[in-house]
């Protein structure tokens, strides 16, 4: 039997006159503030870091986008190192050398040191995350240059060297620097131990020599006060 058709005509506007639920505005917020990116931060990056992880690594293993610091281009060498505290152990003939990454990109580093006008020696190649190295065989009282380089797939950095520091030891912040090592505490004492016994065996030998000649020449006799004996 077909509806009245006054009653479905009451039940339309019944519907259609109740209000449609409505999106709170708390929620908007906080799909809004979802949508919004965080601002970038710098990436913990310390160029002078011992075993520093490379900066493009922690900006795919973070979980929010860091920046880096801005590098010199692949294909050109990479600029020198800043040689930084070089910490010395006379007693051991050995030192420690700290240095900071350059602005570029680095496959290697290795250390050239000099001992007087002759050629450097090369030390092993370290990776890109090392920012440390040991010295051994450092001979007491000497003098050295040391200087670090870096090096990628265009090349390796500039060094000085030797003969190009000044007596000062060099540009500030460069990638080269002078050692001295100082003289061991025990060769002091062996040395002070020395120049003693030196002097009183000189004591000695002129005491005697002095006595010997006395003995063979004799002493010089005074003359005799005029009117002695009178």
């Amino acid at each position: 039997m077909p509806g009245n058709p006054r009653l479905l005509w009451l039940l339309a506007v019944t519907f259609s006159s109740v209000p449609r639920a409505q999106p709170l505005a708390g929620d908007a917020e906080e799909e809004e503030q979802d949508e919004t990116p965080l601002p970038a931060v710098p990436c913990d990056y310390d160029r002078c870091r011992h075993l520093q992880v490379p900066c493009q690594e922690l900006q795919r293993a973070g979980p929010t986008t860091c920046l880096c610091p801005g590098l010199s281009s692949a294909t050109q060498p990479p600029e020198p190192p800043r040689l930084g505290e070089v910490r010395m152990e006379a007693e051991a003939g050995r030192a420690v050398v700290h240095w900071c990454a350059p602005f570029s990109p680095v496959h290697q580093y290795w250390l050239l040191l000099w001992e007087g006008a002759g050629a450097p020696q090369k030390g092993p190649p370290l990776n890109s995350t090392v920012r440390r190295a040991e010295l051994k065989g450092l001979k007491p009282g000497g003098a050295y240059v040391v200087c670090v380089v870096a090096s990628n797939a265009a090349g390796e950095s500039s060094v000085p060297g030797a003969e190009g520091l000044d007596g000062a030891g060099g540009p500030a912040f460069g990638p080269c620097g002078r050692l001295t090592v100082l003289p061991r505490p025990l060769t002091l004492l062996h040395g002070a131990v020395g120049v003693g016994s030196a002097l009183a065996l000189l004591s000695c030998s002129a005491l005697v020599w002095h006595f010997c000649l006395r003995e063979r020449w004799g002493c010089p006799r005074r003359g005799r006060p005029s009117g002695a004996g009178l």
